[in-house]
């Protein structure tokens, strides 16, 4: 993702005014029966979004076609900030170190990726955290809290957690961060029409995340 990838945020002004959320890929085949077979095409969910949503002005809307066109349309990916989802724990909530389990110790992995986990009880669904907030991400050893530099470092570019020394055997690892979705535009293309927009008309400005 790197090459293809800029580490830049989408003017957050319009993103907190965008709508969309997660999207998944469900096949039902109905019986002669009446019963339902059901399976999942994706493992993963994948974000989409309509930014045009959060243009309210003509400058903000001048802002979104400077980054669109230094994008290069789809060619480049970009962060987005999901105002509904960007905290290991609520939204409202600031991160704590044992917000999120990232993994437990074996006495040799020094390494551990990002995750939050959504649910509990049922089919708990595991998203993997590619793009923490830089110095938002704070990590603890069973329950105490690690110093960051001196204990361990976080590439905000990855999201992979790295410990100078290796945890030991069994200790639980937990994470606290802010996050940002990484997507894309997609469209090649903004058709905006000014004269409806000043009506009150809004272009539309998809997006869509790009699965690690």
């Amino acid at each position: 993702m790197a090459s293809d990838f800029h580490e830049v945020r989408f003017p957050l002004d319009v993103s907190l005014g965008s709508r969309g959320g997660p999207v998944r890929r469900t096949d039902i085949v109905t019986l002669a029966s009446g019963r339902e077979q059901r399976n999942s095409r994706w493992a993963s969910s994948r974000r989409r979004y309509d930014a045009g949503l959060g243009v309210r002005t003509i400058d903000a809307l001048h802002a979104v076609i400077v980054f669109f066109e230094e994008r290069r349309g789809k060619l480049y990916g970009f962060r987005f900030r999901d105002r509904t989802d960007w905290r290991s724990g609520q939204p409202s909530k600031e991160p704590t170190p044992v917000d999120q389990r990232i993994g437990t110790g074996d006495g040799t992995t020094k390494s551990f990726r990002l995750v939050k986990t959504y649910g509990s009880s049922f089919a708990p669904y595991v998203r993997t955290i590619t793009k923490p907030v830089g110095g938002s991400v704070a990590v603890a050893i069973d329950g105490v809290e690690q110093e960051v530099g001196a204990a361990y470092n976080c590439d905000p570019t990855t999201g992979l957690v790295t410990f100078t020394e290796t945890p030991p055997a069994g200790a639980a690892i937990t994470a606290g961060f802010a996050f940002d979705v990484p997507v894309r535009f997609d469209t090649d293309e903004l058709d905006i029409d000014l004269s409806t927009f000043e009506a009150g008309g809004i272009p539309q400005i998809p997006l869509i995340e790009i699965v690690p």
